[in-house]
């Protein structure tokens, strides 16, 4: 399986970017996927989530009303939407696919760089 994201780059201040978080046919499915960020000198954050069936959506404090998480199973792709991007946003962002329930990583991607300035 790969899981690979991208969209990274650097924005300025007030700015915006999408990610894409892209994996093999039928990755996702029935995953929960999940956004994690990790900035300078910072521990990992978690940023956002997206389940299967309805797609609900959860969000960090730090990102909610800026960033939107979506998901395309038949494209087996998630997305995060980010608007409005602030330095502290500058991270290494990193995508999961997780299981529902006891949220064990099956896979992960190698992360894209967000730099906002």
């Amino acid at each position: 399986v790969q899981q690979v994201e991208s969209g990274g780059g650097s924005v300025q201040n007030g700015g915006s970017l999408r990610l894409s978080c892209a994996a093999s046919a039928n990755t996702f499915g029935t995953k929960r996927v999940t956004w994690f960020r990790q900035g300078p000198g910072k521990e990992r954050e978690w940023v956002a989530s997206i389940y299967p069936g309805r797609f609900r959506t959860y969000y960090a404090a730090s990102v909610k009303g800026r960033f939107t998480v979506s998901r395309d199973n038949a494209k087996s792709t998630v997305y995060l939407q980010m608007s409005d991007l602030n330095p502290e946003d500058t991270a290494v962002y990193y995508c999961a696919a997780e299981d529902c329930g006891s949220g064990y990583v099956y896979y992960q991607g190698q992360g894209t760089q967000v730099t906002v300035s």
